[in-house]
């Protein structure tokens, strides 16, 4: 007899019973699975793309690995040396030398070459070639392989040869690049003559001129000689240095065995430009492994072992990798907290949904329970259920994360879909397994008043406060960055990914300050309730007595709900205040370096119509004057100083308006030096200096403002400056500022304009103040003889590398999703409770509640948790910036410059209210917004349905 089957299946009656809570669980599961797997291969992106751009922004002949060789040993024959040299050998070495390189170092084969040329320059006995000091011009002989590949022909043909070319070869032909040819005037047909050892000079005829295709590519930039002429001096000392012009002649590659009967030491090279296209930040330990084989390793043994013995390999490469992994191991660190946070979020979220779905059905467990079903069932039903809305959600924001970052890898995003899947299905029968332990019908009141914290509660808690003290004091001790500071540099290459590990501790500082305070909040949360409940009962009208009571006792699981919250809000709040702080630090930067919103400077005066056509430009407020001397030489010395010169009460308008070093313009007007005894320092009192430095001339010196390098140096007392046209002032200096817009730097003097002579004093620079700027008209009224540089202009700068942008990016991500989860963790806490409020509005409105206070019940009752949640996510938010502002450095991510410069100051975290307030006032808005939402249609529907017994709550 077989078994009979059930008249419905479990998984598809409880899908049809609650339709909207599946659809929840799986847009949930989907947006959360897609948040964390495309967080890797977002950063995959951008890592990538930071590598890639350091290795093509730097130059080539640092990048490419140059390997040479001197021609076969003088014991072998001359015909086995010329053989040695032959285009075919060469190729047979170079192919050999691509199967030494080891994966994941890839060579370009377009931009790679080999062939034979000078290490010596040989002169040219033309004396029609250029002779700027009277020397001679002095060539390099290459055979080039790929010329025709890589040029196009301008005029006349490329070089060839005829027969076998041998060391005894009386002529050559080559062709010459544009620009070799237009410095040194050379055309096709002209004859070269260079030195031959023990013969007649080798004749080179010019029979062709050749434009690179690409003249930045590996090809023509690893020897720009090849490409590019350039003007060499002699080391020599004298009133004017000796020199002269160094260019290439391009051979066949058939020709390079005539070089060895010619002085110029030839040697044989084989040039591998990196694939940029192949390289991978998570390689980047391999990447310095392989380089390191064949600069002085295994490879280039190998390497010898089929060219030459005295065969060298050289790059730059591994230290373009070593300053890029300084710049990411300065961001890493500050990804890791965003990551951190938003996935702490997420994760608190899933366990709340979990939470809410298991306590909404508890009476039906319950009873399930008391029927026979057993705990393992029970879970094994629950786990099939939610799998069945959790896999396929899984799926599919698996797939929206891959459409929408196509690129990275696969493995890290398809676990992290994995677990967040598996925690999605899991939630639900862990928390239903420990709350069904032991069979209940009846169960006790579990209320934030009647519920008393556990011990096990009390020790996880207190752990939890354990680990965020520790993390909060290593973070202010060690920063983000740890003990990877330096790690780029120490030479081994097994340390240039030793930062991608970090420490997970500091990076959860901040969501540990976040559940800390919610579980403060917790525990706090209902006693003020009860003491405004007292005097609210003596008021007139039930509803705000009403309203305090049952805020006052809700439900226990409020704990995940108000945990949600505050370490979403304080993840939004913390990610918010760094986006902000990077947006400062390069404004400030900016600022920095120009001194205005804009700064139009030329080399001599300015023309006299200028500062009023500028004036005049659309957005300029106010144009502010400087005439600017970088030559000034104070005292008796021979060490240079800025000294600019000012109106002073302009110049005092715009210090005040940049806040750099702001002072009072009377401080240098006349009168100003001789009543002054002291010098006013950086905060604005009076401090001796120190003695003078010598006494000018003159009797009425020039009160100055000063740096306080150059302050410490000549003190109070008047001291003379030579200016640039030999003139010289006397100066005292009664005003010392940390900065002044004229001049960025430490040492600077500023003066009143007026009290110079003429040449001195005329303008030299403008710096204007003003709203939206226009770059063009600035431009055009300023013409081709003025630089013009915008503050807007200048702070772009300061993003140089897709890490930076790729960073900013995920912080915008992590600060947009903590929102979105805190205004998420609050629907599913009202939608939970919706039930029950509407059952509780239609029994008051039988005993005559109002419409109107019905919405105020539920606005009031919804009120307090989410008053609670955004005044202690708010001030949470504060205090982990405060508490961790100290550790974190925000100059990696906002001040990288090119070139690897210092950056101009550095970039602190600091609270922005707007990242803190913003978000705490949303989960105001959408609680009460859904409290009077549901109140109002409540009274649409009627209370029928609500009074019915029997009905699940």
């Amino acid at each position: 007899m077989g078994v009979e089957r059930p008249v419905a299946p479990w998984i598809r009656t409880r899908l049809r019973a609650a339709p909207g809570a599946a659809v929840a669980l799986a847009l949930l599961v989907t947006a959360s699975v897609c948040l964390a797997a495309s967080f890797p291969r977002a950063v995959d992106r951008y890592e990538d793309a930071g590598l890639r751009r350091a290795v093509v922004d730097a130059t080539a002949s640092r990048t490419s690995v140059q390997v040479s060789a001197p021609p076969p040993k003088l014991g072998a024959t001359q015909g086995e040396r010329e053989a040695g040299l032959r285009p075919v050998a060469l190729r047979e070495q170079y192919e050999g030398i691509l199967d030494v390189v080891e994966r994941p170092l890839a060579a370009d084969p377009a931009q790679s070459t080999y062939g034979v040329r000078t290490t010596k320059p040989l002169e040219a006995a033309e004396k029609w070639l250029p002779r700027p000091s009277g020397l001679p011009a002095q060539m390099v002989l290459a055979a080039h392989e790929g010329l025709a590949e890589h040029a196009r022909l301008r005029a006349g043909r490329l070089p060839r040869t005829d027969g076998t070319v041998t060391a005894a070869a009386p002529e050559l032909e080559a062709a010459v690049t544009t620009e070799t040819a237009g410095r040194l005037r050379i055309k096709v047909g002209s004859v070269i003559h260079v030195p031959a050892v023990e013969r007649a000079p080798l004749a080179v005829r010019v029979t062709g001129i050749v434009a690179p295709r690409d003249r930045e590519g590996a090809y023509w930039a690893t020897q720009p000689v090849l490409r590019t002429p350039s003007l060499r001096q002699l080391p020599t000392q004298g009133p004017e240095p000796s020199t002269y012009w160094l260019g290439a002649l391009l051979l066949a590659p058939e020709a390079a065995p005539a070089l060895l009967g010619t002085p110029g030491a030839p040697a044989r090279y084989w040039q591998l430009a990196p694939a940029a296209s192949a390289l991978a930040a998570n390689d980047l330990t391999r990447l310095a492994g392989a380089i390191a084989a064949l600069e002085s390793g295994p490879g280039l043994l190998k390497v010898r072992a089929f060219t030459d013995p005295a065969a060298d390999a050289s790059t730059e490469l591994d230290d373009v990798l070593a300053s890029y992994a300084e710049l990411r191991s300065g961001i890493r660190p500050l990804v890791a907290v965003a990551a951190f946070g938003s996935a702490t979020v997420a994760v608190v979220v899933l366990l709340m949904a979990g939470g809410l779905a298991a306590d909404r059905r508890r009476g039906e467990l319950a009873l399930l329970r008391a029927r026979g079903v057993s705990l393992r069932g029970l879970t094994a039903r629950l786990f099939a259920e939610t799998a069945v809305v959790a896999i396929p959600a899984a799926a599919l924001g698996l797939g929206a994360a891959l459409l929408a970052v196509p690129y990275g890898r696969l493995s890290y995003a398809a676990w992290t879909a994995a677990a967040v899947a598996l925690l999605a299905c899991g939630m639900l029968p862990v928390r239903a397994w420990l709350t069904h332990r032991a069979v209940r019908v009846h169960g006790a009141r579990e209320d934030l008043a009647s519920v008393r914290p556990s011990r096990r509660r009390t020790v996880v808690e207190l752990t939890l406060l354990v680990l965020a003290s520790a993390a909060v004091f290593a973070l202010r001790s060690r920063g983000t960055s740890g003990g990877s500071a330096g790690v780029a540099d120490s030479g081994d290459p097994a340390d240039l990914n030793a930062s991608a590990s970090g420490d997970q501790l500091v990076a959860l500082a901040p969501v540990l300050i976040g559940v800390i305070a919610a579980l403060v909040l917790v525990r706090l949360y209902p006693l003020p309730l009860r003491r405004l409940a007292r005097p609210a009962g003596r008021l007139r009208g039930a509803v705000g007595h009403l309203s305090l009571a049952r805020a006052g006792r809700t439900s226990v699981s409020t704990v995940l709900p108000l945990l949600a919250l505050l370490t979403a809000l304080t993840t939004a709040a913390f990610g918010g205040s760094v986006l902000a702080g990077i947006t400062d630090a390069r404004d400030r930067a900016a600022l920095l370096s120009l001194g205005a919103d804009a700064r139009v400077e030329t080399m001599g005066a300015l023309p006299a119509a200028l500062p009023a056509q500028l004036r005049s430009a659309p957005g300029v407020r106010e144009a502010t004057a400087l005439s600017i001397g970088y030559e000034a030489k104070p005292g008796a010395g021979v060490e240079t100083v800025p000294l600019a010169g000012v109106e002073p009460d302009g110049y005092a308008r715009l210090a005040q308006r940049t806040h750099l070093g702001a002072f009072p313009a009377g401080a240098l007007k006349a009168g100003a030096a001789t009543g002054a005894g002291g010098s006013t320092d950086a905060g604005g009192t009076t401090a001796e200096r120190g003695t003078t430095a010598g006494d000018g001339a003159d009797e009425s010196p020039l009160p100055a403002l000063a740096s306080p390098s150059v302050a410490d140096r000549f003190g109070t007392r008047p001291f003379p400056v030579r200016l640039e046209d030999r003139s010289t002032i006397s100066v005292r200096i009664t005003v010392v500022r940390e900065l002044t817009p004229a001049v960025s730097g430490t040492e600077f003097l500023v003066v009143d304009r007026a009290r110079l002579a003429a040449v001195p004093a005329r303008p030299t620079a403008l710096l204007l103040t003003g709203d939206h700027l226009d770059a063009g008209a600035l431009r055009k009224a300023a013409g081709t003889a003025a630089d013009v540089r915008l503050r807007s202009d200048e702070r772009a700068q300061y993003v140089d590398s897709p890490l930076q942008s790729g960073a900013e990016h995920v912080y915008t991500v992590a600060v947009a999703a903590g929102s979105g989860y805190a205004v998420l963790a609050l629907l599913l806490a009202l939608i939970r409770a919706a039930p029950e409020r509407a059952a509780l509005l239609a029994r008051l409105r039988t005993m005559g509640l109002t419409r109107s206070q019905g919405r105020r019940l539920l606005v009031l009752e919804a009120l307090p948790q989410a008053l609670l949640a955004a005044v202690g996510g708010a001030l949470t938010g504060w205090a982990a910036v405060r508490l961790l502002a100290p550790g974190v450095d925000l100059t990696a991510v906002a001040l990288a410059t090119p070139g690897g410069a210092p950056p101009p100051g550095t970039a602190a975290l600091h609270a922005d209210p707007a990242s803190l307030l913003l978000p705490a006032l949303a989960v105001l808005l959408v609680a009460t917004g859904i409290a009077a939402a549901q109140a109002w249609w409540t009274g649409r529907r009627g209370s029928v349905r609500e009074l019915r017994a029997g009905d699940a709550r």
